[in-house]
C-alpha cells in the first residue's frame, strides 16, 4: 500500500474515531440555508456584485411599519449627519444598535416603551443605517467609540436633552460606556446588552473567543483587505453573523432582514464597520487604558444584562469585568437567549427597561 494511501486511510479512520472529527461537525451554512433561515422579502447582491457606494433609499413604508408614529429626521453634528427617530414626551430614552444592525434592532421594544411614559430616541450610529458615513481617517478615529459617543450628545442637546437616559447594544453598548466616561453629567442612567468591556475583552482573547467571534480579528486587518472580502458576498457575511449570534430560531424578522441587508450592502458601510472594529481595537484601548489609569468610572448607575446562550457570558463573569469601571450601583443578570437580546427577548428587556429606568 502506497504511503499516501495508507495516510489517508488512516486520517479517516481516526477523525471517524474521534468524537468532535471531521464528520462529527457542522458544516459552514450555504448561502441557500441562511437565507431560508433569516429569510428577507429584499434580494441580497449577487456574489461579486458591484455594490453602491451608500445606503440605498428605504423603500416607502418600512419605518412607518416598523416604527408607527416615529419621526424621522437627519441631524447634523460636528463630525457627522445622524439618521434618528423620535417619539413620546416623557424622560429621554436613548437606545443604541450595534453590529452589523441598524435602529431596528429596537423595533420590538420602542413602541412599548413610548407607551410606558418614555421619549424614545433611535440613532443609526454613523457609518451605519442612513447616517452619513465618514472617511477613513488617522488611527481609524473617526469611527472611535468617543467620536460616535458625541454624535450622540450632540443629538440629544439637538433634540432638547441635556440629560437623559440611555442603553447600548453591542457596539452601542461600548459607545454608551465611553459616553458615561467622557460626558459624565449627561449619562443618568446606563444600561449595557451583552457587553463586556473591550479592553478586558482584547486582554483576556483566548483560541474559543477568537473563533466565536471572528470578526474582532478580520475587520481589524489594514485596509483594504477585510472591505474586499466582506464586499464579496455582504448578503453571506451578514447572514452568517447573525445567525452565530443570535440562538432563538425566527428572532429576526424578515422585514428587519431587509432593512439590515439594504443598510450593510454598499461600499460605505463595510468602510464604516471596518474602521469602527479598527479603532476599537487601537485607539480606542488607549483611551480605556488611560481613563483606568487615572482612576476614571462610569459615575451612572449601570445594568448589564446578557445573553445565557452568548459568548460573552459564556467565556466572562460579566458583571466581575464591569465592577472595576463603575463607580455608581451596578446590577445585572443573563436572559434566556444569544446575543440579539432585544429581538430575541423583548418583552424581558422592556420588563428590565421599565424597572431599571423608572420614571
Amino acid at each position: 500500500m502506497e504511503r499516501r494511501t495508507f495516510s489517508a486511510l488512516g486520517l479517516t479512520a481516526l477523525t471517524l474515531a474521534i468524537p468532535g472529527g471531521v464528520r462529527a461537525q457542522s458544516p459552514r451554512p450555504t448561502p441557500e440555508d441562511l437565507e431560508r433561515e433569516l429569510p428577507s422579502p429584499r434580494e441580497i447582491p449577487p456574489i461579486g456584485a458591484d455594490l453602491p457606494e451608500t445606503t440605498p433609499p428605504q423603500p416607502s413604508g418600512v419605518s412607518e411599519s416598523l416604527f408607527p408614529g416615529f419621526h424621522s429626521q437627519d441631524v447634523a453634528t460636528s463630525g457627522a449627519t445622524i439618521r434618528v427617530l423620535t417619539k413620546g414626551k416623557g424622560p429621554p430614552l436613548l437606545l443604541i444598535h450595534g453590529h452589523p444592525e441598524t435602529h431596528v434592532t429596537w423595533h420590538k421594544v420602542a413602541s412599548a416603551l413610548v407607551e410606558a411614559g418614555y421619549s424614545v430616541v433611535l440613532p443609526d450610529l454613523r457609518g451605519y443605517g442612513d447616517s452619513s458615513k465618514p472617511p477613513y481617517s488617522q488611527d481609524s478615529r473617526n469611527y472611535s467609540f468617543r467620536a460616535m459617543g458625541q454624535d450622540l450628545v450632540e443629538v440629544m442637546a439637538h433634540l432638547g436633552h441635556a440629560q437623559f437616559m440611555a442603553a447600548g447594544h453591542d457596539r452601542g453598548g461600548r459607545v454608551l460606556a465611553r459616553m458615561g466616561l467622557d460626558h459624565p453629567d449627561a449619562i443618568q442612567k446606563a444600561a449595557l446588552l451583552d457587553i463586556a468591556p473591550t479592553l478586558t475583552m482584547y486582554d483576556d482573547t483566548s483560541k474559543e473567543f477568537a473563533t466565536k467571534y471572528v470578526w474582532w480579528f478580520l475587520q481589524i486587518q489594514p485596509a483594504p483587505m477585510p472591505e474586499h472580502l466582506i464586499s464579496l458576498d455582504p448578503g453571506y457575511y451578514l447572514r452568517d453573523h447573525l445567525a452565530v449570534q443570535g440562538k432563538t430560531p425566527g428572532a429576526v424578522t424578515p422585514e428587519a432582514m431587509a432593512e439590515y441587508i439594504r443598510c450593510y450592502c454598499c461600499k460605505g458601510t463595510i468602510r464604516a464597520v471596518c474602521e469602527d472594529y479598527r479603532a476599537a481595537a487601537g485607539i480606542d484601548l488607549d483611551m480605556d487604558r488611560a481613563d483606568d489609569k487615572a482612576g476614571h468610572k462610569i459615575k451612572a448607575p449601570v445594568l448589564a444584562l446578557w445573553g445565557a446562550k452568548g459568548t460573552v457570558g459564556q467565556l466572562w463573569d460579566v458583571l466581575a469585568t464591569w465592577r472595576p469601571k463603575v463607580e455608581g450601583p451596578l446590577e445585572g443578570h443573563a436572559l434566556p437567549c444569544g446575543h440579539l437580546i432585544p429581538e430575541e427577548q423583548p418583552e424581558l428587556v422592556i420588563s428590565e427597561f421599565r424597572r431599571f429606568f423608572a420614571i
